[in-house]
C-alpha cells in the first residue's frame, strides 16, 4: 500500500519526547521525511538517531520557539537538507512546569512566558515556513491546542484557546495560497508531562476528570493522536482548513 506521505518534508517541534516522538514516528511511517526540533537539543539528536535506525529519513536541530531567528535557522536547515518543507507541526508547549494558581495569583512573569511559548512561539514558527509554503502555493501547518482550551481557568487554557484563535486567523490568510492550518486538541493523555500537570493515572486529581469523559478508555496513549494528524496532514485533508478538532474521548463536546 503506497504511503500517504511519500516525498513530503514535515518539521515537528518539541519533539523530544511525549506527543512529538508519536507525531514525528507517524508521519516517518507515511513516508515523510522528519525534522525533529526541540530546545533540548540532546533530546533530538538522540531520537533522530533513533530514527534513522529504523530505516527512515529524519535529522534533528534545536529550536527556541520564542526566537525568530532560531526559527528561522530551523527552516534554512531543512531547506537545506530536503529542499523544501511540506507540514510544520507546531506542537512546542510549556504545561507541567507552570506553577499552579488561579489567574489572580499567577505570577506575571510565568503569564508571560507561557504565552510567549505556547501561543507567540506557533506564529513565529508559521511565519517561518510561510514563504516556503506561499512560493510553491502548498503547504500543511498544524498547531498544538488541548481541549482544556475550551474549558474556563488556568493561563494554560487560555494560551490553548489564543492557540484555536491563531489557527483560524492564519487559515483565513493563508487558505488563497493553497495553505491549511489547523489544530489538534487533545484531552488526558497518558505522557510523562500529562502526568505532571494531571497526576498519574490512578491518582485522585486524574480519577475524578475521568467522571467528565464519556469514553470508556479516557487516557489514551500519544499514538491515538497520530490518525487526526495524519488526517491533516495528507491529501485527504486537503479540504480541512481552519478547524481545531478535539481527540479527547468526549470530554469537550461543542455544539
Amino acid at each position: 500500500m503506497a504511503k500517504t506521505l511519500e516525498g513530503s518534508v514535515a518539521i515537528v517541534t518539541g519533539a523530544a519526547g511525549g506527543i512529538g516522538q508519536a507525531y514525528a514516528k507517524g508521519l516517518a511511517e507515511q513516508g515523510a521525511a522528519v525534522v525533529v526540533a526541540d530546545l533540548n537539543g540532546d533530546g533530538v539528536e538522540k531520537f533522530a538517531s533513533q530514527l534513522t535506525s529504523e530505516g527512515f529519513s529524519a535529522f534533528a536541530t534545536t529550536l527556541d520557539v520564542t526566537d525568530p531567528a532560531s526559527a528561522q535557522a530551523m527552516v534554512d536547515r531543512t531547506l537545506s537538507k530536503f529542499g523544501t518543507v511540506d507540514i510544520l507541526v507546531n506542537n512546542a508547549a510549556v504545561m507541567a512546569e507552570i506553577p499552579h494558581g488561579g489567574l489572580s495569583e499567577i505570577p506575571l512573569d510565568w503569564w508571560e512566558r507561557v504565552m510567549r511559548v505556547n501561543g507567540t512561539g506557533i506564529l513565529i514558527c508559521a511565519r517561518a515556513v510561510i514563504p516556503t509554503m506561499k512560493a510553491k502555493r502548498s503547504g500543511k501547518i498544524i498547531n498544538q491546542s488541548s481541549a482544556a482550551a475550551f474549558l474556563p481557568g488556568s493561563v494554560y487554557r487560555i494560551s490553548k484557546h489564543l492557540v484555536v484563535a491563531i489557527t483560524a486567523g492564519l487559515a483565513v490568510e493563508l487558505g488563497p495560497h493553497n495553505i491549511n492550518v489547523n489544530a489538534i486538541a487533545p484531552g488526558l493523555i497518558a505522557s510523562e508531562a500529562g502526568f505532571r500537570a494531571a497526576g498519574p493515572i490512578g491518582s485522585p486529581q486524574r480519577t475524578a476528570r475521568y467522571k467528565t469523559i464519556p469514553h470508556a478508555r479516557p487516557d489514551r496513549p500519544p499514538t491515538d493522536l497520530v490518525g487526526t494528524l495524519l488526517l491533516l496532514a495528507s491529501p485527504a485533508g486537503d479540504f480541512i482548513n481552519g478547524q481545531t478538532i478535539n481527540v479527547d474521548g468526549g470530554w469537550v463536546i461543542r455544539l
